[in-house]
């Protein structure tokens, strides 16, 4: 009824892919629970073993896309990734944005530098942060070096604060994937990775939700990097 098949279908491909390679995959997430993910052994674990309600994984009411997270082994997720830019072309796969905001350090250090305070300086304000982030205690200030009534260093501070949580730059998503039917650049926005062969999209997971669009989660994960060492390991000694 929701359509979702196509998701499910694309996620069991990518396992299948890595299965066949030989890298240790595994399903998580709230849809990876499923009964269709361990029928099509996107997960190993068997939810009729566990009481679980059927709407934690797919709800018509809540109307939100399935979420499947797959972990792979961290050492080997490029494969994967090359996997899908392979399959779906660079035009039709691409990785999903994550929007960098400023916090109290990175905000302060960009300020200074405009407001041309030495290095110096810039890293006591940095260190010291707590006493001035939430407002300045002027006993505190001459303690520690700073004169309370500076112009600059006051509207340094001040403007810090303002620039806190605002956008500093675009990044890769750790592992989200968006797919589409046709070429990516008619619904968004485009772009090469400053990685090899990677193209990213230039929006946020959010903006996916709002918009509808569906990403699959190509995620590695250490552990699994350590169990397959560890496999060899016991292969060799055994």
């Amino acid at each position: 009824e929701l359509d979702y098949a196509p998701y499910f279908l694309t996620v069991h491909d990518v396992v299948r892919k890595a299965r066949e390679l030989e890298i240790l995959c595994q399903g998580r997430g709230s849809a990876a629970n499923s009964s269709v993910c361990y029928c099509l052994g996107i997960t190993s674990v068997d939810p009729s073993e566990i009481d679980l309600l059927f709407e934690r994984f797919v709800s018509a009411e809540r109307n939100e896309p399935p979420d499947i997270d797959v972990d792979f082994e961290h050492d080997r997720r490029e494969e994967v990734i090359q996997y899908i830019y392979e399959k779906y072309g660079r035009e039709r796969a691409g990785i999903v944005a994550t929007v960098i905001t400023y916090r109290t350090k990175g905000a302060l250090r960009d300020v200074g530098k405009a407001m041309g305070l030495s290095t110096d300086v810039i890293d006591k304000l940095s260190r010291t942060a707590t006493w001035w982030s939430s407002g300045i205690d002027e006993e505190v200030a001459r303690e520690e070096g700073f004169d309370p009534t500076d112009r600059t260093l006051m509207l340094v501070l001040e403007m810090t604060k303002q620039l806190r949580g605002f956008p500093r730059h675009l990044s890769q998503h750790t592992g989200g994937f968006v797919i589409s039917r046709g070429p990516l650049c008619e619904v968004v926005p485009i772009e090469n990775a400053a990685m090899e062969d990677r193209t990213v999209i230039e929006w946020n997971k959010d903006d996916l939700e709002v918009l509808g669009l569906i990403k699959v989660d190509v995620l590695g994960l250490g552990m699994l990097s350590a169990i397959r060492r560890s496999f060899e390991l016991i292969e060799n000694h055994y």
